[in-house]
């Protein structure tokens, strides 16, 4: 690994710590004065540090249940208390997981292992964080709604994940973003002033049965689950060849039919109205049915008054010569020329 990493795992500086110590000519490997930031440090070398060797620390991850009235830092220049006031000295160079600010209180994590505060703090990783909130004011819905969509701040575009009420005053809030205050300041804009906030879960790591001011040491097996993949939504592809032959296998065989075996079943044909005309398709007629429609049967008035026998006479002039009507009036000879 890079020399600036190892020296970070050793406990001696942050990794741009560390470069700076490399650059100043204080670090040196086997007997040689190293100052390229690019050296790689294998298992087998000796590394000495201002006279002094080190080597790497086992991995450490501490959870603390924070008390309100504690800074997340190393020390203060107003000698306020801190997070390490509550640890015995063997774990005062473990450095914390983010933060909690100065009234708030609940989980917080202390580890020597860069990768987990990567892990938990970066919001691409999607490591969630649970708080409890307590208002001055009832809640509403609306309010939650306006949570989960997100504010501007003074500190930037927040939002949260997930937001449910647990009561009039009571509300629990999901994160994944770590913006300073930012559960304070979102509340604060919609008109909330936040009475007391306690961090309760990060990831899979519950707040409970740890006292105010406790910590307990996690092991190994706790420590990788914060790496496993979270589950994945099923996605929506086809199935293979090999799937769909024990689908096939498994889905059961389809109830038989009360009617007889001979009674055929309508299918109406693909891309046609299926209607009286297909659906009785057996009763036509083989003829082709003809494109225009049947005249209606048309009657005369003598025909409806009910005489039997005499013939029926359309009702225009069309016909032969000997069964038109005769014309009505006096006939008018030719026109003079």
């Amino acid at each position: 690994m890079r020399l600036n990493r190892y020296l970070s795992q050793c406990g001696v500086a942050s990794r741009r710590g560390a470069e700076q110590i490399i650059l100043e000519g204080r670090v040196s490997i086997n007997g040689h004065i190293i100052t390229e930031l690019a050296t790689q440090v294998q298992p087998e070398d000796k590394v000495v540090v201002d006279g002094s060797p080190v080597r790497t620390e086992l991995p450490l991850v501490i959870a603390l249940n924070k008390p309100k009235g504690y800074l997340c830092s190393r020390g203060d220049t107003h000698e306020r208390m801190t997070i390490y006031d509550l640890l015995p000295l063997k774990f005062q160079s473990l450095h914390h997981v983010g933060r909690l600010d100065k009234e708030s209180e609940g989980l917080i994590l202390l580890t020597n292992r860069g990768e987990l505060s990567h892990r938990l703090i970066h919001p691409s990783q999607g490591a969630e964080k649970e708080y409890e909130v307590t208002v001055d004011q009832p809640l509403t819905i609306e309010v939650m709604a306006k949570l989960v969509k997100g504010m501007q701040t003074e500190e930037g575009y927040a939002r949260a994940e997930r937001a449910w009420m647990d009561g009039a005053y009571h509300a629990h809030v999901v994160l994944k973003q770590g913006l300073k205050r930012q559960i304070r300041l979102m509340f604060y804009a919609l008109g909330y002033e936040v009475v007391r906030l306690v961090r309760i879960r990060i990831g899979w790591l519950q707040l409970k049965g740890l006292p105010k001011g406790g910590w307990k040491e996690l092991t190994p097996t706790e420590v990788e689950r914060f790496f496993k993949e979270e589950p994945s939504k099923p996605k929506l592809g086809r199935k293979t060849a090999s799937e769909a032959e024990g689908a096939q296998e498994r889905r059961p065989p389809r109830p038989a039919r009360e009617s007889g075996a001979g009674e055929k079943r309508f299918k109406p044909s693909r891309g046609k109205r299926s209607g009286p005309s297909a659906r009785f398709s057996d009763e036509l007629s083989d003829e082709k049915p003809s494109r225009f429609k049947p005249k209606r049967d048309s009657f005369s008035s003598r025909s409806r008054s009910g005489g039997a026998g005499r013939p029926e006479r359309p009702g225009g002039r069309s016909g032969p010569q000997s069964q038109r009507p005769a014309p009505r009036g006096p006939r008018r000879g030719p026109r003079p020329r």
